[in-house]
Formats: structure tokens, sequence, C-alpha cells
């Protein structure tokens, strides 16, 4: 029994099966990286930004093979992403009105 995955059933509906994988690695690794810079970065130098960022495109090849058993692996991100973008705009949008209060 499969589940529903919108992204997957758009991707499929709209392109076919044949660059399936490729589409749905292309998406998880977007998505998980601006969650990534979100929610978890820190200040790195560049050597080990980029060893990160490989690391996760490497990571994001094992997890888009859940995409393609139709685990709401994308949607999932894409949520993480939406939800971590809400808390980051109130983060600031709260130092905003605190520095504007102190003045």
């Amino acid at each position: 029994m499969y589940m529903n995955s919108i992204i997957f059933d758009y991707i499929l509906d709209t392109y076919g099966e044949q660059h399936m994988y490729w589409t749905l690695y292309v998406l998880n690794l977007i998505f998980g990286a601006i969650s990534y810079k979100l929610g978890f970065a820190r200040k790195l130098s560049l050597t080990k930004n980029i060893i990160v960022y490989l690391l996760l495109a490497v990571g994001m090849l094992v997890v888009t093979v859940f995409s393609i058993f139709r685990l709401p692996i994308t949607e999932s991100l894409i949520i993480t992403t939406i939800v971590l973008s809400i808390y980051r705009f109130r983060l600031y949008y709260q130092r905003e009105k605190k520095q504007g209060t102190s003045n």
C-alpha cells in the first residue's frame, strides 16, 4: 500500500517517470539546504561550510529514495522550511521591536 505524496503524484503526472529521482533529489536538496540554513546553521569557515553542504547533498541521495517510495519527505521539508521561516521572521521582528523601544 502506497502513501499519498502530493509532490510525487504531481511530478509523475506532469513529467513522467523518466526524471523522477533527480527532480525529487533537487527539490529535497533545495528545501533541505534552506531548512539547515534557517534552523541549524552557525558561522563556519568556508571549508567547513563546503563540507557540510557536500554531506547534505550526499545525505539527500539516500533521503530521496524514501521519496521514491511515496513517503512525504519533500512535503515535510517544505513544511519545515515554512515553519522555520515564520520563526526567523518573528524573531527578527521581536528584536527590531525591542531595539526600537530601548532607544
